[in-house]
């Protein structure tokens, strides 16, 4: 019996209807999360002056209670000493100690409904950001899904060796570059956009300030606003520069280098990188000098990050057909035989020396550190 023959365009509408719907879905989610996001900022701000007002209102009740016991001495005072005293004299302090006692009520009342609030905030926060990460985390999911379905793995094939090698190469370079994206928006999120949150709120407050205790303290308050926002300026540069250093293309790789190991040891202030580069540095290709860039921060980025290293030495060397470098730390090290290449940053590294016809050399050992060894000779048309 013949089995029926497939319809190839059937099933690529099926196919291309089901990535759409996968693909509006994660718009979905995407949405949720970001209005999560907004809820989530706007909360915060009516949280923190939910909390100023918790704050007057004890200050305004130490107050009052303080004015409650001396009426209330004043009440006793003239209860024992009735006679000395006029009728409107015993009038005004029972009216004082009443007005003091409803007052300090309301006080009391007003600072208890304002604490369940605080706390009622508290945990509507908590629910919104296990919403947002777990939403974050499906988009990455679903894009994860919706890249693979739609990429074309043919050429990858050829350049593996196993279909099981291709799939998880193809898994994990997807993976990553969702998590790169991840990374870079929490980034933005919780560095820049939360300051400049901060920033707004901040204004206003220096504006209150300036209301209610004079220019002098409003200056003190534009003073730690300025701080603000230089650190919001400070760290868009440094997300901008991990994005891709501009200098590389001005000065060429080993001023580069130069910056970027002095920037990470101001991030890292227990870790000493040393710097040393051998011969003349030529101008390449730029898509030589970043990878060439790419691998030594491969390398300082594990050495402290996995390996735990205190001190980095990172060796340049140009010769006249090729260039070498040198990665050696005093970290931690691995166990070469158990990890093998099921590290996608190894495989990421020999992706790139194998595009440049390199070679690759990594040497650690348990607790004697890691060394990392590449060499890649000079093209003609790499100049």
């Amino acid at each position: 019996m013949n089995k029926p023959a497939i319809d190839i365009q059937k099933l690529e509408g099926i196919f291309g209807s089901m990535v759409n719907v996968m693909d509006q879905s994660k718009n979905d989610i995407f949405m949720i999360s970001e209005q999560s996001r907004r809820s989530y900022e706007s909360m915060q701000r009516e949280l923190l002056l939910v909390k100023e007002d918790i704050s007057r209102v004890i200050t305004e009740g130490d107050h009052l209670e303080e004015m409650t016991r001396h009426s209330r001495r004043r009440l006793a005072d003239v209860s024992r000493n009735f006679v000395n005293y006029s009728e409107q004299e015993v009038r005004k302090a029972y009216e004082v100690a009443n007005d003091l006692l409803v007052r300090l009520s309301v006080n009391r009342m007003e600072e208890k409904q304002l604490r369940m609030t605080r706390d009622d905030l508290d945990r509507r926060l908590a629910e919104l950001l296990h919403t947002i990460e777990r939403a974050d985390q499906l988009v990455n999911q679903v894009s994860t899904v919706i890249n693979y379905l739609t990429s074309d793995l043919k050429d990858v094939g050829e350049a593996l060796e196993t279909a099981r090698h291709k799939e998880d190469f193809a898994i994990r370079i997807i993976q990553a570059q969702e998590e790169e994206r991840k990374r870079v928006s929490r980034e933005i999120h919780d560095g820049p956009a939360q300051m400049m949150a901060n920033v707004l709120i901040r204004s206003g407050l220096v504006e209150k300030v300036y209301e209610q205790k004079g220019p002098e303290q409003a200056l003190i308050e534009f003073r730690d606003l300025k701080e603000m926002v230089r650190s919001s300026l400070y760290e868009v540069r440094r997300i901008i520069y991990d994005l891709r250093p501009m200098a590389i293309d001005d000065l060429g790789v080993v001023p580069t280098l130069k910056k970027y190991l002095s920037t990470l040891m101001e991030y890292e202030p227990d870790v000493r990188i040393h710097f040393q580069s051998i011969g003349e540095a030529s101008r390449f290709e730029s898509s030589f000098e970043v990878a060439v860039f790419r691998m030594v921060q491969e390398s300082v980025t594990n050495a402290i990050k996995h390996g735990n290293s205190r001190d980095v030495w990172v060796k340049v060397e140009w010769l006249c057909e090729s260039m070498n470098a040198l990665i050696k730390d005093n970290g931690s090290g691995f166990d070469q035989n158990e990890v093998k290449e099921k590290s996608f940053g190894i495989i990421g590294m020999k992706e790139r020396i194998d595009l440049l016809k390199g070679e690759l050399k990594i040497t650690s050992e348990v607790g004697r550190g890691t060394s990392v060894f590449f060499t890649i000779p000079f093209s003609p048309d790499s100049k």
